[in-house]
């Protein structure tokens, strides 16, 4: 096995590429092994894309060493490709995606190493577009966008301050959502709708409680607008993951699992993937059932 360790190479981040090489050295045998830095926002994609072409037949871990936004780069460029696994070392500040393998250690190079790998599933969106954790908009999206223009500039709480701006700001949205071709909405305004393949967002929302990132579904929880009052009530409740099972909470919510997803804006909206912001009118987000090896650490 040949591991490529795909670091962030963000300011303050770089020494991560010293840690790994002195953790590899302290392994019992040898690995081979290379440390790719990126040196812009989606250059992982292009050089793990690259990579599967020039090497198509060799067995190749990519180890994103970052956050949410690094797999989620990872993964987009390995779909497709064969004898290619992803793995994870969690040295960024969004680590939504390893909530769902919990008591695992992401940060053990020696576990990794020894991990075992498990087929899971990701979502496409539209032709290029991939989310492997959760595709969410409405709310959501409104906070997401507002903490990553926070936290470029180095706020210490960008999500809780977005929550305060989407209070105002993202209660009320006009987006036609269809599961499996179902009409969830009828033209009905919406809060917030989440697509889980995985189960954490937003560092703290259990959003997708009984999400299963291998069944070949997606876990579909649109909830309906409500007041201010209802909605501070209702946000405890959606933190902890109790929402679709609460009375108080669940009546305010559909739920569907789906293979399928249509999603239609009269004006340009975001959907956040993964933490990233993809604008459009239109999307159609679809699961590729057991579409990335993934590498559970040991």
């Amino acid at each position: 096995m040949h591991y490529c360790f795909i670091v962030n190479n963000e300011p303050g981040k770089a020494g991560n590429a010293e840690k790994i090489r002195t953790d590899i050295d302290k392994l019992p045998e040898p690995i081979d092994f290379e440390i790719y830095l990126t040196t812009a926002q989606k250059t992982a994609i292009d050089h793990v894309r690259d990579y599967c072409k020039a090497n198509p037949d060799q067995e190749t871990c990519f180890v994103a060493c970052g956050g949410d936004g690094t797999i989620n780069e990872v993964a987009t460029g390995m779909v497709g490709a064969k004898n290619k696994h992803l793995a994870v070392l969690a040295y960024g500040s969004g680590n939504d995606f390893i909530k769902y393998y919990q008591g695992k250690d992401f940060l053990s190079v020696a576990d990794l190493v020894k991990g075992t790998a498990h087929k899971i599933d990701i979502l496409k969106v539209g032709q290029d577009h991939y989310s492997i954790n959760v595709c969410n908009f409405g709310f959501d999206s409104v906070v997401a966008s507002t903490a990553n223009r926070l936290s470029r500039k180095g706020n210490k709480n960008p999500y809780r301050w977005g929550i305060v701006k989407a209070i105002f700001c993202g209660r009320f949205n006009s987006i036609q959502v269809k599961a499996d071709g179902e009409l969830l909405n009828e033209g009905k305004r919406m809060l917030l709708c989440t697509l889980g393949n995985n189960n954490h967002v937003g560092g703290e929302f259990f959003c997708s409680p009984r999400a299963k990132n291998d069944d070949g579904l997606m876990e579909v929880g649109y909830c309906k607008t409500t007041t201010l009052a209802g909605f501070l009530g209702l946000l405890p409740i959606y933190t902890a993951g109790k929402h679709l099972d609460d009375p108080k909470a669940s009546r305010h919510f559909v739920y569907r699992q789906s293979k399928t997803v249509d999603v239609h804006s009269d004006k340009e909206i975001e959907l956040c993937l993964d933490g990233e912001m993809f604008a459009g009118k239109d999307f159609h987000i679809e699961v590729i059932p057991q579409a990335i090896s993934f590498i559970i650490p040991n």
